[in-house]
């Protein structure tokens, strides 16, 4: 299935029309055409589109009657109006009924492209905080009722409405990216995007470029320029998670960001000024990474405005019940007595998502309820590493291949059983591909 996007441009110039179809096409898109606004209407009723290209000036209807029709039909679909030197008005006009951008004629294809790109990176990231904000914690649903997690709730309550940064501290999988979420909900800034950027997962060399953006040129493959994770987030809020792991000259360069407020691209000297809400996070000590120098003092103390500490999962047991509730409400699954109660004694070093884990596969293995036998051996105290030899093996048979087919053969007739003949759940609790266990099963003689 083709996955590009597909771009209808609008032009009463046949020549202009064909050459932006062109265009389009060598820079990767789909495209279409329409000589007017009225056809561009016809051909939307049809076609799945991804953006408009307009013209400001056309017969029948103009590119801005085009536009207040399209909001009517589909307010989110990106539009850029083309228009000429002395039309500038009019372009502030289109920006304040919805366009995405505006260009202005005799205009480089460049341009066009660097709009393009532009517009539906900001529409794919307004698409997906929509998904977030649908699915995204509130304090009020933070899952937990134990006198910590009531006090984190209370705080965050307290510090969302205010524009000071926020460092938050917690173990790793106690949900910290959960907190600046509700902090960004309960915030005024809730309606702008919450833009998440983990430090960790980005080269060093690749991060200053997703936060700061580039202009065209700024380095080797810098073709087109780029809007950075700042400016998508301003008015919005900025969530750095892993801080320590941000190398040091890049950290002096988010500091200036901080105190100054302004930021400039890779490449190039223009100050851009933002309203951008920074929460960061980190599972180390942070004053600990100061010592250790991997992270800088200034930036601690500008960071740390306002710490909130997430307690790990050990130190809130009471919430295990609604947590493993919440975990399986998807899953038609329910948990017996002596389940919960090995849920519940268990020290959790993975917290919350060691929990959510655990109890996916354990509703894979469960039919309708989750038994001990469901658990893993760190919980249940069966450990299936533990699996006895079979009995009476003669001396001659004592081989590491011999044993390994016989302890093979024995393991996936434990994980049938428990998924009462489900191959697909055998396969999944053996980490095995399905096909892969038909083989074994043809090669056992077990079908």
């Amino acid at each position: 299935m083709d996955q590009r996007k597909q771009i209808l441009a609008v032009d009463d110039e046949p020549n202009m029309r064909r050459l932006l179809e062109i265009s389009l096409r060598q820079a990767g898109y789909k495209a279409l055409s329409a000589e007017n606004g009225k056809e561009a209407i016809e051909i939307l009723k049809h076609e799945s589109v991804d953006l408009v290209v307009s013209d400001l000036h056309m017969p029948g209807m103009n590119g801005l009657e085009l536009l207040k029709e399209l909001n009517k039909q589909n307010e989110s679909l990106p539009f850029i109006m083309v228009t000429a030197q002395g039309e500038i008005s009019t372009a502030v006009e289109a920006m304040k009924l919805g366009a995405s951008d505006y260009i202005l004629r005799p205009f480089d294809l460049e341009v066009l492209e660097v709009a393009i790109a532009k517009a539906l990176d900001i529409q794919r990231l307004k698409v997906e905080n929509t998904y977030l904000k649908s699915a995204r914690p509130n304090v009020t649903n933070l899952i937990g009722e134990s006198a910590p997690m009531l006090d984190l709730k209370k705080l965050i309550s307290q510090v969302a409405p205010e524009k000071s940064t926020v460092l938050i501290t917690g173990e790793t999988g106690t949900g910290k990216e959960l907190v600046a979420k509700a902090l960004h909900t309960n915030s005024p800034r809730k309606d702008a995007l919450f833009v998440a950027v983990n430090c960790a997962a980005i080269p060093a060399d690749m991060l200053e470029s997703e936060l700061f953006g580039y202009e065209k040129g700024a380095f080797t493959g810098a073709v087109k320029t780029r809007v950075g994770k700042f400016e998508l987030a301003n008015n919005g809020t900025l969530f750095l998670d892993e801080i320590t792991e941000m190398p040091i000259n890049l950290q002096a360069k988010l500091l200036r960001a901080l105190q100054e407020g302004v930021i400039e691209k890779l490449g190039g000297n223009k100050s851009i000024p933002l309203d951008t809400r920074i929460v960061a996070a980190t599972n180390h000590d942070p004053l600990q990474a100061v010592k250790d120098g991997k992270l800088r003092e200034d930036l601690y103390y500008r960071l740390n405005v306002f710490q909130l500490s997430v307690p790990p999962l050990r130190e809130r047991q009471d919430d295990i019940r609604l947590l493993s509730q919440h975990f399986i409400k998807e899953r038609d699954v329910s948990i017996d007595d002596q389940a919960m109660s090995l849920l519940q004694d268990y020290r959790w070093p993975g917290n919350v998502r060691e929990l959510e884990n655990v109890l996916e596969r354990a509703a894979i293995l469960a039919s309708d309820t989750i038994e001990a036998q469901h658990l893993p051996s760190d919980l249940s105290g069966n450990n299936p590493t533990q699996t006895t030899l079979p009995q009476a093996i003669d001396k001659n048979m004592l081989s590491i291949p011999t044993l390994t087919k016989q302890l093979e053969k024995k393991l996936i007739i434990e994980a049938i059983a428990q998924c009462k003949g489900n191959k697909a759940k055998a396969a999944r609790v053996l980490e095995i591909s399905e096909r892969s266990l038909w083989n074994k099963l043809d090669q056992y003689d077990l079908k």
